[in-house]
């Protein structure tokens, strides 16, 4: 692969999504940062990155704490120049209104909208010193609309599309391409199908249309998409579903 001058850094990089934005942007030459809570279950991602002949730095990172999204991104930066961020932190949480304590509404604020902010503050601060860079949010189908027992979680992705918009229209003119991703449709992760067995029985996963179910690497390609768009045509949402999804 040709290797590049520069960096992507995944906040939130996950065993799914997170994990395939990273390997097709270290396939495409950037030497990746990854950070999520618990680094070392970054163990098997670094793994195949570096097989495929890829460069990656793996980090435990709390996106809610200021200092960390600082020491994280200053490194990526420092490793070469921060030309992608990449904010994929999830936070999908349901419980009924009566059950949504305090202590969760905060949290899932935290990690959905306010490390967010962080995240995207210091990415634009490394790539203003240049003027260039790209800044891409993970949004869900709760960014545009509340739903039964998302009252956490949606709050917490408008705010996020907010912070989005608002960084897109002051650093647009500046060479800073901001985009807000929105995916309008269940994931196929584990979770995703522990979840439809357990609402719909065991036999939904066997007979499960391959049509409901985003890929992963699907939504890592709409990141290389919005990535390669030229600066005269820039998307700011882009809302992606599988062609089998209502909405």
């Amino acid at each position: 692969m040709a290797k590049r001058n520069a960096t992507a850094a995944i906040i939130g990089a996950g065993d799914y999504i997170g994990a395939e934005i990273a390997k097709k942007f270290a396939a495409e030459g950037f030497t990746v940062f990854a950070g999520r809570r618990n680094g070392d279950k970054l163990a098997p991602l670094v793994n195949e990155v570096q097989a495929a002949g890829g460069t990656i730095f793996a980090r435990s990172l709390d996106a809610r704490k200021e200092e960390e999204i600082t020491a994280f991104l200053g490194d990526a930066d420092k490793e070469a120049p921060l030309e992608v961020c990449i904010f994929n932190v999830g936070a999908n949480v349901n419980f009924p209104i009566l059950d949504t304590t305090e202590r969760v509404f905060r949290k899932v604020w935290e990690m959905a909208c306010y490390s967010g902010f962080l995240a995207g503050r210091e990415a634009a601060r490394a790539m203003l010193a240049r003027g260039k860079g790209n800044i891409f949010f993970t949004g869900a189908t709760a960014s545009l609309r509340g739903g039964n027992g998302f009252a956490a979680f949606a709050s917490a992705k408008f705010g996020l599309r907010a912070v989005a918009q608002s960084m897109a229209r002051e650093l647009g003119p500046k060479n800073i391409h901001v985009a807000h991703l929105i995916i309008d449709s269940s994931v196929d992760t584990e979770w995703v199908r522990q979840l439809i067995t357990s609402r719909e029985g065991p036999q939904a996963m066997e007979n499960l249309d391959p049509n409901r179910l985003m890929r992963p690497a699907a939504v890592a390609e709409a990141y290389w998409a919005l990535y390669q768009q030229p600066r005269d045509a820039w998307t700011f949402e882009h809302e992606i579903r599988p062609f089998g999804e209502k909405w």
